[in-house]
């Protein structure tokens, strides 16, 4: 039992410590929360790892409270994702379809949010998925960005 418990917690920390970190933009309050932080809106932002050129920004909720305040709450699974080119793009790393840019623990052990990244090669797009998902259920709510690759004038 002790070990169960050990492999858990275990697990739950490394996917917190490999979970790719996006900049936090700015947040808004949705809720106050006598005890504790308020429940917010809070926009994010990343840079694709392999792609240099292209940000995406992500906008999702973040539950307050005393819950929220020590990492026991579960977040919901939605998310809005916009993804950008802003500057001229270039591929520093080998690319995989469908290949994870971001993920994010959502609660305790069980659930992640996740960024995968396709390639649209008849329309020379880059398509960005953002969805939740959890050992056991995963979420239908998603959304998609699109980045049709352009030339970038030079300086």
């Amino acid at each position: 039992m002790k070990t169960t418990i050990f492999a858990s917690l275990l697990l739950c920390c490394a996917t917190m410590v490999s979970a790719s970190h996006a900049e936090e933009i700015g947040s808004v309050d949705t809720a106050f929360k006598f005890f504790g932080p308020d429940h917010k809106i809070v926009v994010e932002a990343f840079d694709d790892p392999k792609i240099e050129g292209i940000t995406c920004h992500l906008s999702r909720s973040r539950k307050g409270g005393f819950k929220g305040m020590v990492g026991l709450a579960e977040e919901t699974s939605d998310a809005s994702i916009a993804c950008r080119q802003v500057g001229p793009i270039r591929v520093v790393a080998e690319l995989k379809e469908g290949e994870r840019v971001f993920s994010e623990s959502r609660s305790l052990i069980f659930k992640k949010l996740q960024v995968v990244r396709f390639f649209d090669k008849k329309r020379q797009t880059y398509i960005y998925l953002v969805y939740s998902d959890r050992v056991i259920e995963g979420s239908p709510h998603n959304a998609i960005s699109t980045v049709p690759i352009q030339s970038w004038p030079s300086r």
